[in-house]
């Protein structure tokens, strides 16, 4: 009887560090409001950038949910006509957000220091059109959070959006859009 209590002790014990020494990342979504997406789009002999602080996005590591959206627009190229034809080719007052839905497809420790490889699958919604995508990037948790930064490539024509352009040139069908994104854990993404 003594011999299974100090057994049950020790497993009590055990289980107990065992738990309490795991990172709390474990248990822990992340989220920001404030991400950096970059989009370039090129002309002939010309490209440009169209940019956005707002992006909002949430991952929750349990589960492996990986949920973002953007307000399109609030995207700036830095000259305001070509943001008004930005915004009426994608047509943001019908068409508000681009969105991203999915989950983490591979592993990820949250108890390593450095940047790891990185793949989500899901659905990219933009101007009301969806497509399953399948992105790559990093992650990397910090003292401030985890880090998130991917780059790919969307076809307008994908998203039945018609490139616009003067005489005979026009932006290309190819976009390549980058984010970057420090999400705090929830608890402390609200304070």
């Amino acid at each position: 009887m003594l011999r299974n209590r100090f057994y049950r002790t020790i497993c009590l014990a055990a289980i107990y560090l065992m738990f309490s020494n795991l990172p709390m990342v474990w248990a822990q979504a992340y989220k920001t409001e404030n991400g950096h997406v970059i989009f370039k789009s090129t002309v002939p002999l010309h490209s440009f950038t169209g940019e956005s602080d707002h992006l909002v996005g949430k991952i929750t590591l349990p589960d492996s949910t990986v949920d973002f959206y953007l307000d399109l627009n609030t995207l700036k190229t830095g000259i305001g006509k070509r943001d008004k034809d930005m915004r009426e080719t994608l047509e943001s007052r019908k068409y508000s957000f681009a969105s991203f839905y999915g989950k983490l497809t591979s592993p990820f420790d949250p108890g390593m220091d450095d940047p790891q490889e990185a793949a989500v699958q899901g659905t990219f919604k933009l101007h009301n059109i969806s497509h399953k995508v399948q992105i790559e990037g990093t992650l990397q948790m910090t003292d401030q959070g985890l880090k998130v930064h991917a780059e790919w490539v969307l076809q307008l024509k994908d998203y039945n959006i018609e490139p616009p352009g003067i005489l005979f040139y026009r932006v290309d069908q190819e976009q390549k859009i980058k984010i970057d994104a420090l999400l705090k854990p929830l608890n402390q993404a609200t304070q």
